[in-house]
């Protein structure tokens, strides 16, 4: 083996080994970032309302995304989906009829938005941007622990990209995933549920009772004591006044007295 042919190998090797890497880099940024998902904007906590964004990048080089259906699932209804403005984007809600009614504060709902799909007025997202379409979602459901938003990603050139997949427990990612809005435990002071949170003054009397359950007694104790001293106080300060007031007395009549003795 000549020693003008190793670096030719390894150039060669590396080479190969650069491609390997530089196309797994490709493929793993084109499936990684490539997901329609929806992001809470804080807590989406059962039972309360909560806005969220359905983030959409595009995937394509050759497109542009023009339209975006999202699906909200029936068994477990919203009564009020309200999407946000965006411009460049018109946007449509569908509502369905409800096999069972659905309670509201205090009224019976019998339909409830199934979807909203927005389609652009112009270009579209274009490749290598994403777009964000806010919406605003209550009373969330208190029986679930997550919403799965089905949704239809659709290009400028035709192209449907289907975002249903549900994942499956233990199971890899699916291909096309749906995306999934977790919900948090429920809170006393959402909006629309829970119980109407007590009032500073009661919050502050229950956190004091809490934090010195137990002694009571001790308090009633000091109080009966400061009560006592403070009396005390009084009571030694009239005294030391009389006697002041009395020795003022003597002295005034000893004065008159020597006096008249001088006189005398």
């Amino acid at each position: 083996m000549s020693v003008s042919r190793i670096p030719a190998r390894i150039s060669t090797r590396a080479a190969l080994a650069g491609g390997i890497a530089l196309s797994s880099v490709v493929l793993l940024s084109g499936t990684a970032f490539a997901h329609v998902s929806v992001q809470p904007q804080g807590e989406a906590a059962k039972g309360g309302y909560a806005t969220v964004n359905i983030k959409v990048p595009n995937e394509r080089d050759n497109a542009s995304t023009v339209k975006l259906e999202v699906n909200f699932p029936l068994d477990h209804p919203l009564a009020s989906v309200m999407p946000q403005p965006v411009p460049g984007w018109k946007a449509e809600v569908t509502k369905s009829k409800l096999d069972k009614p659905l309670e509201l504060h205090g009224k019976k709902i019998n339909e409830a938005v199934s979807k909203v799909t927005w389609t652009a007025d112009g270009s579209g997202i274009a490749s290598g941007f994403f777009q964000t379409f806010p919406l605003s979602l209550g009373q969330l459901p208190e029986d679930v622990d997550q919403l799965v938003l089905k949704s239809i990603q659709t290009y400028s050139n035709k192209e449907v990209v289907r975002w249903i997949e549900e994942q499956k427990e233990g199971a890899e990612e699916p291909q096309n995933p749906a995306p999934v809005l977790k919900l948090s435990a429920a809170s006393d002071d959402h909006h629309g549920g829970g119980a109407t949170a007590p009032s500073a003054t009661a919050t502050a009397s229950a956190g004091e009772k809490a934090g010195h359950d137990g002694k009571a007694g001790d308090h009633e104790e000091k109080a009966a004591a400061a009560s006592s001293s403070s009396s005390s106080s009084d009571t030694t300060a009239r005294i030391l006044g009389v006697i002041g007031i009395l020795v003022g007395v003597a002295g005034v009549a000893f004065g008159v007295l020597a006096g008249r003795r001088r006189s005398a």
